[in-house]
């Protein structure tokens, strides 16, 4: 098998505070004649510029399923619309040989007025399948997406949810020769998800490529043979997923056993901040020994009415394994419980002598009304091989728990 594509050189500069003059509607004319005063001033001021990719280069090969990863604002969406086509490289350039289908951010390649129906042959189109080819395809992929009912309904109706489906259901069942998808899938629901990695395993297996964003590491590991670290616009690293993810999640675990997000965002929940501490003592501190409880602390503060629902801690191995996840609500019958406005602290404790040493990763979900979102691999702890069971004797498993036994029972 060859490789289907190939970058070389690729950069991509940025020049802030201007505007692309390509698309311009009226509005923005009409803004550009109020501005135009001022833009002598600006023009001899000094233009702020910055690469978002600086010689990136790598190969992927046919029927190859090829992650991205790196943290927010490492450059992995600047070459995605790279790779779509839907901007240009500042220098250097990718040769893709084939069809390509993206899957990008909510609303790309959907005209809003349109119906689902409509917009299905016009993405067909786009993609030059005759329309006798689309037809062929249309039933499989309006039940992919589950969105029979709303077919003849403009998709700017349509739920962020319900537009990922349709989106997703076009882009993989039109027969890409490369599907690119972004981090848009989080969007999904949990049972969407999966059946979107077993679409794009069955993509693989019928010869084609696929090319992957996602801050779930998890996902990265079973579903890519080969990963791409990109680190502020630069490849860190390219090589077996295993291997790379593994380099990634390292690199992120020094000295992070506390997070604060950066900014407040204009949600009715925001966290504060999220910590690691020993569980006998307090102390915020790492590493831990095997033998003392581990308590995830989530601080946050509720400003506004918040429909019932809970918070989600996932502890993840380095090699990006979701080693368990469990809820604030797991104790009720209604999986669920009602929020109340003001400062709150979770406290979820892992019991003492439950972990291998190594390193563990923890992500915690933050409910935002209708949906919720994953904050991915926040921060990280260590559990040293002080007092664990696993360092007595080296005994197999993902756990070393101490258990009770009791004889003659």
């Amino acid at each position: 098998m060859g490789d289907i594509v190939i970058a070389e050189g690729v950069s991509k500069l940025y020049r802030l505070g201007t505007q692309a003059t390509a698309y311009n509607v009226l509005r923005e004319r009409i803004g550009d004649m109020l501005r135009a005063p001022f833009r002598k001033r600006e023009a001899e001021a000094e233009v702020e510029t910055f690469w978002a990719l600086k010689d990136v280069s790598f190969s992927v090969a046919e029927a190859e399923v090829v992650g991205l990863i790196g943290k927010n604002g490492a450059g992995k969406s600047t070459l995605l619309k790279i790779l779509s086509r839907i901007t240009d490289p500042t220098e250097g350039q990718i040769d893709l040989y084939g069809r390509v289908a993206s899957l990008l951010e909510v609303g790309i390649g959907f005209h809003p007025e349109l119906t689902g129906r409509e917009n299905i042959y016009l993405n067909g189109a786009i993609m030059g399948m005759p329309k006798s080819e689309t037809r062929r395809k249309f039933d499989e992929i309006v039940e992919f997406a589950g969105v029979s009912k709303f077919l003849d309904t403009p998709v700017k109706r349509y739920s962020s949810g319900m537009y990922v489906r349709l989106a997703f259901a076009v882009a993989a069942h039109l027969e890409p020769d490369i599907l690119i998808v972004d981090e848009v899938l989080a969007v999904g629901d949990s049972a969407f998800q999966q059946k979107c990695l077993g679409k794009m395993r069955s993509i693989r297996s019928e010869g084609r490529t696929v090319i992957v964003v996602s801050h779930s590491m998890s996902t990265i590991a079973a579903l890519c043979q080969k990963a791409i670290w990109i680190d502020q616009g630069h490849v860190r690293a390219v090589g077996p997923t295993g291997q790379v993810v593994t380099s990634y999640l390292s690199e992120g675990a020094k000295n992070e056993i506390s997070w604060s997000p950066r900014l407040r965002e204009p949600f009715p929940l925001n966290y504060d901040t999220v910590f690691v501490a020993r569980g006998d003592t307090g102390e915020s501190i790492d590493p831990i020994p095997g033998d003392v409880p581990i308590d995830v602390n989530l601080e946050f503060t509720i400003d506004q009415p918040l429909t019932p629902g809970r918070l989600e801690v996932r502890l993840g191995t380095d090699s990006g394994e979701i080693l368990f996840t469990t809820t604030s609500a797991d104790h009720l019958a209604e999986n669920s419980h009602a929020w109340t406005v003001g400062s709150h602290r979770f406290r979820c404790r892992i019991p003492a002598n439950t972990l291998l040493p190594g390193v563990y990763h923890v992500s915690v979900t933050e409910p935002r009304g209708g949906y919720t979102i994953l904050r991915e691999n926040i921060l990280s702890f260590t559990v040293s091989e002080e007092n664990n069971l696993f360092a007595r004797d080296a005994r197999p498993g993902k756990i070393a728990p101490l258990l009770h036994w009791t004889l003659n029972a």
